[in-house]
């Protein structure tokens, strides 16, 4: 059913869905900063079917120092149409005719608790129908995309988790939940394979105990200290042959990708809420991505703490955007190849 309303049609807001601004949820959590444009300048969600689909969660409410993770889906989108047809040039494919943009979820913007309690469902809903790439926001939104994936896909995940922080803080600063505890969660919730669990990039300060945690359980580290000076496809092949042996000895199993934007030093990611000296390049990310991204069973995607208001000639924006194009392109070869390494 649908009504007019100042000559626009717009479907009943009971179903949750506006044509006009393209945003899936509550329409009364529709907010000044949310985005209007759409990724690659790909169609819009309500014009086209289409196997992959990027939606943007504009959320920074459990940021501890920097925030403005909420602006990251807009500026991550306008960044993107610098990449033009967006064909990549290893794989020799644009996303352009398999992806459609969902707009940003209309959430709550000051309660982590409530934002989760309407993020879940809508993202249950969307993983129906997409091979969802999500746009952050602070990364306390991964902790709900992983309960809404791990419930489609019906098993724990393995996570590939670039990030400058290990995210597994028992609390968050005396509250119970933000967007360094997620980790820890996850694996408390059953929603994660332990020893599935590769962390990459971290290098934040913090007790041996809360730094050590995935590894306690199982699962792999590669600090930034040990990726120095590592880049091409050789010099990172001992870090890439773990990774994909231990996802060998594990079956190959449904597999989530989560990048912290702060993985990267800020030299290459200012933008950032919670920067850290000493980090990833850009080409490093991308030798990773470009390698693990046709190799491993992927089942969705998420890029987040793009701050942009702390960023400098949209360096932060291009390199997220350049990952989630990367990240989409070694997917859609994958679909259509048996991949054989170079």
């Amino acid at each position: 059913m649908t009504r007019n309303i100042g000559g626009v049609a717009r479907m009943n807001i009971a179903k949750g869905f506006t044509t006009a601004t393209r945003q899936f949820g509550d329409s009364a959590y529709t907010f000044a900063f949310m985005a209007n444009n759409t990724f690659l300048k790909a169609d819009q969600a309500a014009g086209k079917k289409s196997p992959f689909s990027i939606a943007g969660i504009p959320f920074d409410g459990a940021t501890t120092n920097r925030p403005g993770a909420r602006f990251g889906p807009r500026s991550i989108r306008d960044a993107s149409h610098m990449l033009c047809d967006a064909t990549h040039p290893d794989f020799n494919v644009s996303p352009l005719k398999y992806i459609n943009d969902q707009g940003d979820l209309n959430l709550p913007n000051t309660s982590l608790a409530d934002m989760r309690k309407k993020l879940e469902p809508l993202a249950a809903e969307l993983l129906k129908k997409h091979h969802m790439i999500w746009l952050g926001g602070d990364h306390s939104v991964t902790l709900s995309l992983l309960r809404a994936q791990r419930a489609h896909v019906g098993r724990p995940l393995a996570v590939i988790h670039f990030d400058a922080h290990c995210d597994t803080w028992e609390d968050h600063f005396s509250e119970p939940s933000g967007h360094g505890t997620w980790v820890y969660e996850a694996v408390q919730e059953g929603l994660v394979i332990p020893e599935c669990f590769t962390q990459i990039g971290i290098r934040s300060p913090g007790e041996k105990r809360t730094l050590e945690y995935v590894a306690d359980q199982g699962g792999a580290i590669h600090t930034a200290r040990q990726l120095r000076g590592r880049e091409n496809p050789e010099q990172l092949k001992e870090v890439l042959d773990s990774i994909l042996n231990r996802h060998k000895q594990h079956g190959n199993p449904p597999t989530y990708l989560t990048l912290d934007i702060d993985c990267l030093d800020p030299a290459y990611a200012p933008g950032t809420g919670t920067p850290e000296i000493g980090g990833m390049s850009t080409r490093q990310v991308m030798t990773i991505l470009e390698e693990l991204g046709p190799r491993l069973n992927f089942v969705g995607m998420d890029c987040v703490e793009v701050s942009p208001p702390f960023d400098h000639s949209e360096l932060t924006s291009q390199a997220a955007a350049g990952f989630v194009w990367t990240y989409l392109c070694a997917r859609i070869f994958a679909g259509m190849n048996t991949y054989t390494p170079p």
